[in-house]
């Protein structure tokens, strides 16, 4: 069987963390216009639209900007074992 890498692709991404309230900054990154605006006041989920379908972004779930400009959102653990942080190159 063929073994595969996954190509090294640079994402945008942020964590949706509601203990610190940073839905806004949240829903800058998706663009209000693609963020449903309601959030479960419950248990603090939304929903958000991907290339999938609709998806539920859960407390401390990364969201993911993928290359084509689509959103998803990822699980903390998965995210740190997928991404690693990228070091800007100073001009």
């Amino acid at each position: 069987m063929a073994k595969y890498r996954k190509k090294p692709v640079v994402v945008e991404a942020i964590q949706y963390l509601p203990k610190e309230k940073n839905y806004d900054e949240v829903a800058e990154f998706l663009g209000w216009d693609q963020l449903d605006t309601y959030v479960d006041e419950d248990d603090k989920t939304f929903p958000i639209q991907t290339l999938e379908g609709t998806m539920i972004v859960c407390p401390c779930d990364w969201i993911i900007k993928g290359v084509k400009g689509e959103f998803y959102p990822c699980k903390p653990d998965i995210f740190e074992q997928t991404y690693e942080p990228v070091e800007e190159k100073e001009d």
